[in-house]
């Protein structure tokens, strides 16, 4: 046995890496320190060292959670019992804890609100002083007219029996006749009030004081009368409360001194303490009778401060007690009932922890429910992995488990069709594959050459088959047929219709071949070119099949371009500052018969741009789904006109990629620029 623990040490030194010996080292230095403070305690505590320990007790939490993650959790059973211990135990602790933390709180609100009545039994006593102080002020006020100063005035001898009684129930009581009390009947709005009652800072010290104002004809009267609040004033209150300690706090000044307390961001120091005398905490009835701490605060006006109320010091009433005393303030009201209660509250929490048991049994029954069609599950792969695929998975019940296993045996069945159905894919992909390579051969592969005429044009599909359609068409040799066509749909249905299209629209332009340079230049009928072709499309195609079709003829000789625009984005004709849309033409075609289609003329100047373009190109949209748009590409256009075709092109590409500022194209962007320079050429035979 030694020598097998032996063998798991080294193993274990083995698997060490540096950080592991570095922090092992760390521990060893501090269990070694903290050992000799038995033997050493003046030896100092480093806390830099305190602070490595903490990092490393990290480090190793982490390298734990790591290694029990790899061989610990691979194991259903090693994760449905950790799963248990979070399930069961884990919240148990956490409502015990949340219990305890909630008695806490109910006795410590307890205790306060204690503390709180035994303040208004005190205010009793302020009332008390409040009365005397009436009694006095009006005896003065009666014995006032006869002119003689309040400091002179005799008390009758009943008065002065009423006084010693009041003396002798309040315990260093004093009659303060001079006036002075005058500024705590002064109101904010700078009037005064008669008659004033509280707890009052002075000289100090905290005390009960009362101010009455009476008024006679020789002036106002103001009588004083006030109690030290002393600890034999708080020795009488709450006796389910252990030791009361009064803190009186004055906002610190520049003339302040001793230790300084900061609340909600204002410094208060200390001014007064008062601890009972008389008061001890008995020993704990029962285990769980914790010593209970509690604070409540008071407010209180300082007269030391002119004026009065302006800098409202601070008193906080502490307390310390047990949760047996407090009960007998709690339990008092019931009587005999309290008890009853109290036995009811542990049968409750006995009827809890029995529930609680009993999930955890539940729980351990279904284990073996939930391990068993797991180890199915996994001997199902198994077999999958050797190529088996007709084994099944038993169901022996009817739950969520074995719907699980009845979908693995269904993912089974079906495993063998969608492998053949990958195949399909496979060749579908590879005719898609087929398609444009034969789609690439109907684009022109060299652009026509004429004079005066500068050609570029780009088309990048979104998907591998283009649904966009571009043709350079050379009529003769100063005629030149350019078309655009955007095809509804995407995929190999609108590559069969591009074809359909490009067979169909060199057939008809090609007609015109013969036609001689200069002569009967009308009969070359763009509008009449796309009704032909609106006819083929609409009588040879279904319904949903149609197209918008850009096509012009451009005369070098006449420099007029002529052109129908059926249902295509405008394109632009830039010639200097000036843009013009190319929008005369009809509907798309494909959708109707015998739809008349109208064909426009301009004059080219010198040096004038020809813009065609796909949808694709101004629909990309930014991050905030706002549209690449024409305006933006024209803008693109006019700050590059003075760059060739290509370069054009280019620009207005890559300005709407940038837009979109995704790879992934939504649809195909096509663009064709032709640049129409002033060149004279000679008649053509």
């Amino acid at each position: 046995m030694a020598s097998s623990l032996t063998m798991r040490l080294r193993t274990l030194w083995l698997r060490m890496n540096r950080m592991d010996v570095a922090a092992l080292a760390i521990l060893i230095v501090y269990a070694v320190l903290w050992g000799l403070r038995f033997f050493l305690p003046q030896t100092p505590q480093s806390g830099f060292l305190i602070f490595l320990v903490l990092l490393v007790l990290g480090y190793f939490a982490v390298r734990g959670f790591l290694w029990a993650r790899e061989h610990l959790l691979w194991s259903l059973r090693n994760r449905l019992m950790i799963a248990y211990v979070f399930i069961a135990v884990v919240p148990v602790l956490l409502l015990l804890t949340m219990a305890g933390l909630a008695a806490y709180l109910l006795y410590w609100q307890l205790g306060s609100y204690v503390l709180y009545t035994g303040m208004q039994d005190c205010a009793g006593r302020v009332e008390r002083v409040a009365q005397v102080a009436g009694t006095m002020a009006t005896s003065y006020a009666i014995e006032a007219p006869s002119g003689r100063s309040v400091a002179a005035l005799v008390l009758p001898e009943h008065l002065s029996t009423y006084l010693k009684a009041a003396m002798t129930g309040l315990p260093g009581l004093e009659i303060d006749e001079t006036g002075k009390g005058e500024d705590l009947l002064r109101r904010s709005d700078g009037s005064s009030r008669n008659s004033f009652t509280g707890l009052v800072l002075s000289g100090g010290a905290l005390t009960l004081r009362a101010v009455v104002a009476r008024q006679t004809p020789s002036g106002r009267l103001v009588v004083s009368a006030f109690v030290p609040v002393t600890p034999e004033l708080i020795d009488t209150l709450g006796a389910e409360l252990g030791p009361i300690q009064l803190d009186v706090l004055r906002l610190r000044n520049s003339t302040s001194s001793g230790i300084s307390v900061v609340i909600n961001g204002q410094e208060y120091t200390r001014v007064q303490q008062i601890v009972t005398r008389q008061r001890t905490i008995p020993q704990a009835a029962y285990p769980f009778d914790k010593l209970i701490t509690g604070i409540v605060a008071l407010d209180v006006l300082d007269q030391d401060r002119e004026p009065a109320g302006t800098e409202s010091p601070r008193v906080f009433a502490s307390f310390s007690t047990r949760p047996s005393l407090l009960n007998r303030k709690l339990f008092s009201p019931l009587g005999e009932l309290g008890g009853v209660a109290a036995t009811a509250l542990l049968v409750v929490g006995a009827v809890f922890l029995l529930i609680e048991i009993g999930s955890l049994v539940t729980g351990i029954v279904l284990t073996r429910t939930i391990t068993t069609a797991v180890g199915d599950l996994y001997r199902a792969t198994q077999h999958v992995q050797t190529g088996d695929l007709t084994f099944r998975v038993r169901v022996p019940h009817h739950d969520q488990l074995a719907a699980l296993g009845e979908s693995f045996n269904s993912m089974m069945h079906s495993v063998s069709t969608l492998i053949e159905e990958q195949r399909q894919r496979q060749r579908l992909e590879h005719e898609l594959s087929i398609a444009h390579e034969v789609q690439q051969q109907l684009f022109p592969h060299v652009l026509p050459r004429l004079p005066g005429v500068e050609l570029e044009a780009i088309c990048r599909a979104a998907k591998m088959v283009s649904g966009d359609y571009y043709d350079f068409i050379r009529i003769s040799p100063t005629r030149l047929a350019i078309a655009l066509s955007d095809i509804s749909g995407k995929g190999i249905s609108a590559a069969l219709l591009m074809a359909n299209v490009q067979a169909v629209l060199r057939s008809d332009v090609l007609r015109y071949r013969d036609v001689q340079p200069g002569k009967n230049y009308s009969q070359i009928s763009t509008a009449e070119i796309v009704s032909h072709l609106n006819r083929h499309l609409y009588r040879n195609t279904t319904a949903e099949r149609y197209a918008t079709f850009f096509l012009a003829v451009y005369d070098t000789e006449t420099r007029r371009l002529s052109y129908t625009n059926a249902g295509h984005l405008p394109p632009l004709y830039i010639s200097g500052s000036r843009v013009e849309r190319l929008e005369t033409g009809g509907m798309v075609v494909g959708l109707f018969d015998d739809v008349p289609y109208e064909q426009g003329t301009i004059e080219i100047d010198p040096g004038g741009l020809l813009i065609a373009y796909s949808d694709g190109l101004v629909e990309p949209e930014n991050v905030y789904g706002e549209e690449f748009g024409a305006a933006r590409l024209i803008e693109v256009a006019m700050r590059n006109r003075d760059a060739s075709s290509h370069d054009i092109a280019d620009a207005m590409m890559h300005a709407a990629e940038e837009w979109s500022g995704s790879p992934e194209q939504t649809d195909d962007m096509t663009v064709i620029v032709a640049r129409l320079s002033a060149v004279s050429q000679e008649p053509h035979a």
